[in-house]
């Protein structure tokens, strides 16, 4: 977007730049001390050792394995959702992609961290570059990782630039960054041109690389002749929880922002409209592969799939086993499946719920079936410790702290696109219609005169 044009930018989208005051320092002050004290405790475990935690034999994975799936799982909601609605060329999408795409870049790099804080010896982490083995899921998972974390990078960063020379040009201070991240954008049509191809390339590449994460993310699980993780289903059922608390996320990360920075003209009721309905087919979705997981486990009825089974349907997990199962399917689909009840507060106590069944589930996939070994040992147990907790509450610190940081400095909705679709004319929004509506039918031909 060239220089002439500025004079487009809503102030409202730029307030949170140009006009941060005590909330933002006290917001990044209180998110700040939580994130320092997890730390704190987690030196624990670095003088200590795993001693520290709750794991332990055979349960030798379990907060820091569960928080690993469930933060790569939310990382779906941004550079999946975004690069399909781009790629169906929805209108609707131009408020929301820049929001999706953050919670993406950062939560990715979340998640991704979590595995290495559950090493004893955390330095260890790199001999999987230097001896790892290819016929390990496990180097599959961080080359995927590392795959989708830049590709993420790229394709948020890219639809920034034309943005990014706006707030440089507005002599938005620190300029000197600005200038720097513009990489001289002028808004010429040769560079809206080449700017137009990076992301059509971008968000063709991420689709496949995003949907890869999750699945070789199942890999790790159903490659083990584990009770409850040996499994086909494993890889498509990953990925649909991922996608669907990708999106209650991203629907929780509107609600709030929407409230805090006063977004209204920009989400609006039908951008929750569409995305509570997709929600609600990922919940309907979510609970069809649930019932095909658990129906043919409990048919086969192998005495090792079965402990696994009790254990977490009127066994110890029965709680967490039926709270998911609340959570994820019985409270979205009563609230979402009624237009009476799809108003926005209903629709963030459904995004909540599921965000927090979606949890509840990796932690039934993850430490039942460590609990019940094959081998004939006798039921373990899992309980987290101070340690554990205090990382999970450091990572929900950092990821709020990371939208934040970025509100601080960069617009949360894309300001181009939002012009873009308002120079849109009707002329061309019909034509475009016209492209795949039916034709008119003919009109019938006048009846012969009779003789």
């Amino acid at each position: 977007m060239s220089a002439d044009k500025h004079e487009f930018v809503d102030g409202d989208l730029l307030r949170s730049i140009e006009q941060s005051g005590v909330g933002f320092r006290v917001a990044t002050t209180v998110l700040g001390l939580t994130v320092l004290t997890a730390w704190v405790l987690f030196s624990r475990q670095i003088l200590e050792g795993l001693g520290v935690t709750g794991l332990n034999q055979p349960v030798a994975w379990g907060f820091y394995i569960v928080n690993f799936v469930f933060f790569i799982g939310i990382s779906h909601a941004g550079t999946l959702i975004s690069a399909i609605l781009r790629l169906s060329q929805a209108e609707w999408r131009r408020p929301i992609t820049r929001m999706a795409e953050v919670i993406t870049v950062v939560v990715l790099a979340i998640g991704a961290f979590h595995p290495v804080l559950d090493l004893g010896r955390p330095e260890r982490a790199l001999n999987i570059f230097t001896a790892g083995r290819l016929q390990s899921p496990l180097l599959w998972d961080v080359s995927s990782i590392s795959a989708y974390f830049m590709a993420s990078t790229v394709y948020l960063y890219i639809p920034m630039i034309p943005d990014i020379a706006i707030l440089r040009d507005r002599g938005v201070r620190p300029r000197w960054l600005y200038s720097f991240l513009a990489w001289g954008w002028q808004g010429t049509p040769r560079q809206q041109a080449v700017l137009g191809r990076a992301v059509n390339i971008m968000m063709v590449l991420v689709i496949p690389i995003a949907v890869s994460v999750h699945t070789v993310i199942s890999y790790i699980f159903a490659m083990t002749l584990q009770p409850g993780w040996h499994s086909t289903i494993f890889g498509p059922y990953f990925v649909v929880g991922a996608i669907f608390s990708g999106i209650a996320a991203l629907l929780m990360v509107m609600i709030v922002l929407r409230r805090i920075f006063r977004l209204e003209r920009y989400l609006k009721q039908i951008h929750f409209d569409y995305l509570s309905r997709l929600l609600l087919i990922m919940a309907l979705l979510w609970f069809y592969f649930t019932f095909s997981e658990y129906l043919t486990a409990f048919f086969g009825h192998e005495p090792a799939e079965m402990r696994v089974f009790y254990y977490k349907v009127s066994g110890p997990y029965a709680p967490f086993f039926w709270g998911m199962v609340v959570c994820n399917f019985l409270v979205p689909v009563l609230i979402l499946a009624f237009r009476r009840t799809r108003t926005i507060p209903g629709i963030f106590v459904a995004s909540l719920t599921v965000v927090v069944g979606m949890w509840l589930e990796r932690l039934n996939i993850v430490v039942p079936s460590l609990a019940n070994p094959r081998s004939g040992l006798p039921t373990g147990y899992y309980l987290p410790s101070v340690v554990e907790w205090g990382m999970f509450a450091g990572g929900i610190a950092t990821f709020i702290l990371g939208f934040v940081l970025f509100a601080r400095f960069f617009p949360l909705i894309s300001l181009w696109e939002i012009q873009e679709g308002r120079e849109l004319s009707v002329a061309e929004t019909a034509a475009r219609l016209e492209t795949y509506l039916p034709d008119p039918p003919a009109a019938a031909p006048a009846e012969e005169a009779s003789p």
